[in-house]
């Protein structure tokens, strides 16, 4: 009961603070890669230290004892205690009954320091937190001592650097953004049922901690986790539960599915490691608890590793074996009665003189202070007011591989140059970026780098005093040669145990954010690519350009059907000929629109095109060219799906279709192809594969879903990626369709075997069915289509005819679930389905609108206002409406430039090709895509729409550069962005 009502008031308070959020807004686009350094805080543990200053005397009472011999304080330390003593009254109702979570309240509504106006408000509270941690510090915080065991904890990250100019790709969007900021933002829960969370079993609210995590309130961490708990997908919870949500984006859910599902690792993790050390006994109730606090894995391995089976016996162990616990504690607790000498057994090894029993008690110390987490929090502060960074340096084992080889020829000296950036590289741990990180750890994998974090020697000197007359000083009078031992521990623990565990810590967080940053921009781009506008009602002629094998072509029409594939060369003598050969195809098949790809002999064939073009070749036929993205076409040209597909055609023919069929329907042919070989992205092979194979599956599942299948004339391909299915419900689907015919509503689909309730709810909304698409079939017979009639009429469609089968609302975006609301809410504006996407509806619809409002409208059609608003939409939005129609199309050219063509300062348009963690590269129709650096990226140069981060700039996007560099030796352009086209 105590955690619901602790959980209860952390999600309270902030509803009644208002600054917070302005805050957030304020500080958006200034942020750096801050949130990986936080700690995820757990409730009444270090809290104790930032409750020191207020008004819990109980609490001061306890320090008291300690302040005889205070640490003297860091000049700079009391200024942030005396600039938050006034704002302590700005906590509504916090001060007169205080909980363990009580600092955490507080701090969300808190306003910061003018110094760290940059930090998002997440990172703020936690600060301030800190801070006052440092200030009770600096005299004897010792008021940790009566919490229960600890573990170790993420460290945080007091930065106090200025933001950099250059507007850069860091955190994910959502972290960014605080969800109370959302226009309709409110506490909307789910009914209660069977917790999500309650098999976890650890000693800290995983809902809090995920709110902590993922920087989003408490109770939209709830109501995702209890909708994840019920089977629902992604897409489904974006479109049809945004009040549950508040609104957020699929890539703000998924993060925060991914962070549960991190949670509910290191739970399992903690239980595994119980259960080990139970078996091998010796788990006590204090390990037990330790292992419990634990919030990461990284934590879980520190308490772990000395124990580890196979692993050698650690010293601490083996002085503990030999009964010296006793005598370290009481070093600690009573050292006025410690006489070492009676501890000496003269025959036992470790016990048989006075120097071997004095290291046995200090690896047993030392071993404690590596463990302690107050300890560890400490020593992560005094990092975060240090300069810590990492450097890399040429390996020793690439630098014998450049000596003079002539002794050995077979071995091959690793390719320094392409880490000549980091031969000597040295960053501050706040201020590397995620592409250097990455770059590094790609050099030491090759064993071409030595990477290592620099920590000040100061903080040593510190830390070591700290312990020994702050947090393990011996609570009586310690003869000199105790303190010794006590002082050498200190030592010792920080050398062999918390410096490795620092640097790992630092290392790992580096990576993870890294690795997280460059998934979020594969993503991005993917999703930008897969939603480009299709080039509907046009026939196209795919070419796979080549020299020696020829110029594969396959015309296709513009349902993508093929209608031929040849082979010709346009790079030999007989090219004039085989121009001939062209024109003869293209006046048989009316097809003015050629697709180039962009693979070997791009730039020649596009030259030659241009020839022909320009000389009027084809007329009077108007020609026009694009050039497209071939990667992963001839891995896709192989696969089983491409043979499934096109079984008697060679496999450089198919790729030539795939590169036609690319720009007629970008989704529906990418999603053929694996997305990492569809050429976006970078370093994809240096992070996690895992966690990149499940943002990218579930980015295409996105995309399909939000556009919409038709289900009578989808592949199974495509219907494999809607919400809810998966491969062995689209092959049911396909066999009930080859069975009975066209599906006539929506219905229907629940007579599909293994299409459960919950399947349906989840692809009901996402799969159209046209009635363009259902005619042609059913005219072959009255008798087929009364068999489908009967077949329909098992299932009756609330609010349509069961004998006509079709339902108009069935090719919307509408739900099911909410056809009834939707014929209701027509009835109320005296509209009828036939007006569906006319003009006369959507004056009735907008004019009701207005007159009562959403919000009105809602309540008495007794629904939410977000689904009112989906069914407006589906009501007035066109038939056939293509949510890809706001999306750039591919550009179609008639002429070409080179880069000789090029100087300083011309100014030109391109199309975003890929964006890459150091900027963006743009195809200029030069044959040479150009770079514009991040620092060209800046806010004001975007959309007001596209100033969030992850909506910069992406493939396929339409912009206006300036030529800031042509390096013709290098083959390299700069280039700077001007503004982005609409």
């Amino acid at each position: 009961m105590l955690r619901r009502t602790r959980t209860a008031k952390v999600y309270k308070e902030p509803e009644t603070e208002d600054d917070s959020d302005d805050i957030t807004g304020n500080q958006k686009d200034g942020s750096e890669e801050l949130d990986e350094w936080l700690p995820n805080l757990n409730e009444g543990k270090t809290k104790g230290r930032c409750q020191g200053g207020t008004d819990e005397t109980t609490e001061k009472k306890k320090v008291s004892k300690r302040v005889a011999k205070p640490k003297e304080p860091k000049p700079k330390e009391p200024k942030p205690k005396a600039e938050r003593k006034p704002r302590a009254p700005r906590v509504p109702k916090a001060k007169k009954e205080k909980t363990n979570t009580e600092n955490q309240t507080e701090d969300a509504v808190l306003p910061k320091p003018e110094s760290h106006q940059h930090v998002p408000i997440k990172e703020e509270r936690l600060s301030i937190n800190l801070s006052r941690e440092f200030n009770n510090n600096a005299g004897v915080p010792r008021d940790m001592l009566d919490e229960g065991p600890s573990s170790s904890q993420h460290f945080p990250k007091m930065k106090k650097e200025e933001p950099d100019d250059s507007f850069t790709f860091d955190e994910p969007a959502q972290k960014k953004q605080k969800t109370t900021n959302m226009p309709q933002g409110r506490p909307i829960k789910l009914k209660p049922g069977s917790s999500c969370v309650e098999d976890l079993q650890m000693n800290w609210d995983p809902i809090q901690v995920l709110a902590n995590k993922t920087g989003v309130e408490q109770w939209v961490c709830m109501n995702i986790a209890q909708l994840l708990q019920e089977e629902n997908t992604i897409p489904f919870m974006v479109r049809y539960r945004k009040e549950l949500i508040n609104h957020m984006d699929a890539d703000a859910v998924r993060d925060v599915q991914l962070a549960l599902e991190e949670l509910r690792s290191v739970a399992k993790k903690s239980r595994s490691v119980a259960q080990t050390l139970k078996k091998e006994g010796v788990l006590t109730l204090d390990l037990e608890m330790v292992l419990k606090n634990c919030t990461t894995a990284d934590e879980i391995d520190h308490v772990y590793g000395p124990y580890k089976k196979g692993s050698k016996l650690s010293k601490a162990r083996r002085a503990k074996e030999l009964g010296l616990e006793p005598v370290a504690l009481a070093l600690l607790q009573a050292p006025q009665t410690l006489d070492l000498h009676s501890s000496i057994l003269p025959n036992t090894k470790g016990l048989s003189t006075l120097d071997e029993v004095a290291t046995g008690v200090q690896e047993i110390l030392a071993d404690m202070i590596a463990k302690d987490k107050e300890t560890l929090t400490h020593v992560q502060s005094l990092c975060d007011r240090s300069n810590v960074t990492i450097h890399s340096s040429v390996s020793k084992t690439a630098l014998k591989e450049q000596q003079p080889q002539q002794g050995n020829q077979k071995s091959k000296p690793k390719d320094i140059a392409n880490f000549s950036l980091y031969t000597d590289f040295t960053c501050d741990v706040h201020r590397i970026q995620h592409h250097q990180t990455l770059a590094i750890n790609r050099g030491e994998n090759l064993k071409i780098l030595t990477v290592k974090v620099n920590i000040p020697d100061w903080v040593k000197n510190d830390f070591c005093r700290w312990c020994v007359n702050v947090r393990w000083r011996p609570q009586g009078f310690a003869q000199p040669e105790l303190m010794t031992i006590l002082k050498n521990a200190c030592e010792d623990s920080y050398k062999r145990f918390i410096l490795p565990f620092l640097s790992r810590g630092y290392r790992s967080k580096l990576t993870a954010s890294a690795e997280k940053e460059s998934i979020a921009m594969f993503v991005r781009n993917l999703r930008q690519r897969l939603l480009m506008c299709p080039v509907r009602g046009k026939v196209i002629m795919g070419v796979d350009p080549g020299f020696h094998h020829g110029c594969k072509l396959a015309i296709l029409s513009p349902t993508s059907q093929i209608l031929h594939t040849d082979v010709v060369y346009l790079h030999g003598s007989a090219k004039y000929k085989e121009a001939e050969k062209l024109r003869h195809l293209m006046f048989k098949h009316s097809c003015q629109t050629i697709v180039i790809g962009n693979g070997k002999a791009c730039r020649e064939t596009e030259a030659f095109f241009t020839d022909l073009i320009k000389r009027r070749f084809f007329n009077p036929i108007d020609v026009s060219y694009c050039i497209t993205d071939e990667a992963g076409a001839s891995i896709y040209s192989v696969s089983p799906e491409a043979v499934k597909e096109m079984p008697d055609m060679d496999p450089n023919l198919r790729s030539a279709v795939s590169i036609g069929r690319r720009v007629q329907d970008p989704l529906a042919e990418l999603i053929k192809i694996d997305p990492k070989h569809i050429g976006i992205g970078t370093y994809q092979h240096d992070v996690s594969q895992s966690l990149l194979r499940a943002a990218l599956d579930g980015v295409v599942q996105e995309c399909v879903s939000f556009v919409g299948v038709d289900i009578n004339i989808c592949s199974e391909t495509l219907m494999r990626h809607i919400a809810g299915l998966n491969a062995g419900r689209a092959r049911n689907i396909m066999e009930w369709k080859e069975k009975n015919g066209p599906f006539l509503n929506r219905e229907q689909l629940k007579l599909v075997k293994g299409l459960g309730p919950k399947s349906f709810q989840q692809c009901a909304g996402f799969i159209r069915i046209n009635p363009e698409t259902i005619p042609s079939i059913c005219s072959k017979g009255n008798e087929d289509l009364e068999v489908q009639k009967q077949t329909a009429k098992k299932r009756k469609v609330k609010g349509s005819d069961s004998t006509s089968g079709f339902n108009p609302l069935d090719q919307t975006c509408i739900h099911p679930e909410s056809y009834s609301i939707a014929f209701r809410f027509l009835s109320q504006i005296g509209g009828s389905l036939d007006q569906m996407g006319s003009a006369v509806l959507r004056q009735s619809v907008e004019s009701s609108v207005q007159s009562s409002g959403l919000d009105v409208l809602a309540k008495s059609l007794d629904t939410t206002p977000e689904t009112l608003q989906l069914i407006v939409d589906g009501l007035i939005q066109p038939p056939g409406f293509d949510i890809r129609q706001d999306f750039e199309q591919a550009d179609f050219k008639r002429e070409i430039v080179s880069m000789n063509d090029l100087h300083d300062g011309m100014v030109l348009t391109g199309r975003v090709t890929n964006t890459a963690l150091f900027g963006a590269f743009v195809d200029i129709g030069v044959g040479r895509s150009g770079l514009i650096p991040n620092r060209f990226i800046t806010p004001e140069k975007l959309p007001v729409d596209q100033r969030r981060r992850s909506l910069a700039l992406g493939p396929g996007e339409r912009v206006e550069v300036r030529v800031m560099n042509v390096d013709l030796q290098r083959n390299r352009i700069s280039l700077d962005l001007i503004r982005v086209l609409r």
